[in-house]
């Protein structure tokens, strides 16, 4: 996602310098978009007021921005660093006091809207920490995303991703029951899903679905591992905050069965296939 993000940026006019763990990428955006190159995280720092990065997990987000060669490494005094990724809200306030220590300032701003959002600068971005920090960096936020949301002080962005994911995995996992006992027993999936559609179960994230799972079209929009990796921090954060998360945990059970099935790499919506192995039925047009 942080590639099309980082060209909505350059096709907004800014000048961005960029890097990625896949130094190719990085090296074809620069040339196709006329940002500029660089070896290093730290380098970026060095070449920017505003950082931003999209990275898988709390652990890469660490040696990202906190390691030998990380943003932390050439950040300077006044600069914001706002961290789109999903990681722990724990550890994100510990890595903005290292950076308040530099004199620098850190925003969480995860977003939602998975590939399709990225690409056409449509996601929605929920931001924490000093909101004067975020009203002075929303100019960069817009080309990438439409709909941005102020939550709250350090880690309440990522408390909001959490909350938002956690729902829609639940709904996933009550789709993929509900079509394949639906189908199993003898219903066509297209009438099932317009009688969902007109009903108090209607669900925009069926709708948006529902289609590639009847097409058998499961390219990866969000997927199976990293949607995996986001309910661990909820379970996490219901833990820290004393919150039971009943259904959470056995959803994340049902992620960890379609990844040791082979779909970690597929999107969410590939876990339908779990259940329909399981009765020995697909549910497709």
């Amino acid at each position: 996602m942080g590639y099309p993000m980082a060209r909505n940026l350059l096709r907004a006019g800014h000048q961005v310098a960029v890097w990625s763990n896949t130094t190719e990428k990085a090296r074809k955006l620069a040339a196709a978009e006329k940002g500029q190159f660089c070896e290093t995280p730290k380098q970026v720092a060095e070449n920017a007021d505003c950082i931003f990065l999209c990275l898988g997990d709390t652990e890469m987000a660490k040696e990202v921005l906190l390691g030998p060669a990380g943003v932390i490494q050439g950040v300077h005094p006044g600069a914001v660093v706002a961290d789109c990724s999903t990681i722990s809200p724990d550890v994100s306030r510990k890595i903005g006091a290292a950076f308040k220590a530099k004199g620098a300032e850190f925003l969480d701003a995860p977003v939602t809207g998975s590939t399709p959002g990225a690409e056409s600068g449509n996601l929605t971005l929920m931001i924490g920490g000093d909101q004067a920090v975020f009203e002075k960096i929303k100019p960069y936020l817009e080309p990438m995303g439409k709909k941005i949301y102020f939550c709250g002080g350090p880690g309440m962005g990522l408390q909001a991703k959490l909350t938002q994911n956690l729902v829609l995995s639940n709904i996933l996992m009550a789709f993929n029951e509900g079509m394949v006992l639906a189908v199993k027993g003898g219903m066509d999936p297209k009438l099932m899903l317009e009688i969902l559609d007109n009903s108090a179960a209607k669900s925009g994230l069926i709708s948006y679905k529902a289609p590639f799972v009847l097409s058998r079209n499961f390219t990866t929009n969000f997927s199976v591992k990293w949607m995996h990796k986001d309910i661990g921090l909820m379970l996490d954060s219901g833990k820290e905050l004393g919150v039971p998360l009943y259904l959470t945990a056995l959803t994340r059970q049902l992620f960890q069965t379609a990844i040791t099935a082979g779909h970690g790499d597929e999107d969410i919506c590939s876990t339908i296939k779990v259940l329909e192995d399981l009765v020995g039925t697909e549910v497709k047009s």
